[in-house]
C-alpha cells in the first residue's frame, strides 16, 4: 500500500497546539508529511509557546523555507493527497482565495487545488471582520479551474474554523487541541489518512 502524501503549511495565527496535534496524528497515520513553517509561527511561538519550530520539524519526512518557491512541492508534477493549513492566518487565507503566491505555503495551496487536490483551512481569528468571511465564503465557492467534471467539483477549498468546547472540567490547551483537530478531518472523506487518528477525546461524564 503506498503512503499517503500530505502537505502542512502553519502559519502565524495563534494556536501552535492544533499544527502539533495534527502533525502528530498524520505521524501515527504513517503520511507522508511535507512541512511548510511560516516566519510569522516562529515569531508567534516566542510570545506564545514554548515549543519549539525543532519539534514539529522532527514529526515531518522534509520541511521547506516558505521563501523557496522552487520547492518540490509548489510544482503540480509533485503528487500529492491534499494540504492541511493548521492554524491558517487571515494573510493567509486571503492570498489563498485570491491566488496571491507570494509564498510556497500559498502557492502549494493553490498547486493542490489546480490539480484537484482538497485543501483544508483552519482559520484562527476572533471577532471576524466582513472581509474576513467574505473570503471564508470565497474560498468555500471556489473551484478547481483545471476541470469541471464532478470528482473536481468536490476538491474546493474548505475553511473549517476550530470550535470551542467545554466538555472538560479542567480544560488544557493539549486537551482542547484534541477535540478542536477532528474539524479539519473532512480530508479523510477523500484521502481516509486522517479518519483513524484524529478521533475526540472521550468526553467527561455530566
Amino acid at each position: 500500500m503506498n503512503r499517503k502524501r500530505i502537505i502542512v503549511g502553519v502559519t502565524g495565527a495563534s494556536g501552535a497546539p492544533l499544527a502539533l496535534s495534527v502533525l502528530r496524528a498524520l505521524r501515527a497515520q504513517g503520511v507522508e508529511i511535507h512541512l511548510v513553517l511560516s516566519e510569522g509561527f516562529k515569531r508567534m511561538l516566542r510570545e506564545e509557546s514554548d515549543i519549539r519550530p525543532e519539534k514539529l520539524a522532527a514529526l515531518a519526512d522534509a520541511v521547506y523555507m516558505e521563501d523557496d518557491l522552487g520547492a518540490r512541492i509548489s510544482s503540480g508534477s509533485f503528487v500529492t493527497d491534499g494540504m492541511v493549513v493548521v492554524p491558517c492566518s487571515m494573510k493567509t487565507l486571503s492570498a489563498i482565495a485570491n491566488a496571491y503566491d507570494e509564498n510556497l505555503i500559498v502557492r502549494a495551496a493553490d498547486v493542490c487545488l489546480k490539480e484537484g487536490r482538497r485543501v483544508v483551512l483552519v482559520p484562527r481569528e476572533t471577532p471576524l471582520s466582513r472581509a474576513h468571511l467574505r473570503n471564508m465564503l470565497r474560498t468555500r465557492r471556489c473551484r478547481s479551474g483545471a476541470s469541471r467534471s464532478a470528482s473536481f467539483e468536490k476538491n474546493r477549498r474548505e475553511p473549517r474554523p476550530p470550535p470551542v468546547c467545554f466538555y472538560f472540567r479542567r480544560s488544557t490547551k493539549d486537551r482542547t487541541a484534541q477535540i478542536v483537530i477532528p474539524s479539519a478531518k473532512g480530508m479523510a472523506s477523500k484521502n481516509a489518512v486522517l479518519a483513524g487518528a484524529l478521533q475526540p477525546t472521550q468526553r467527561s461524564s455530566a
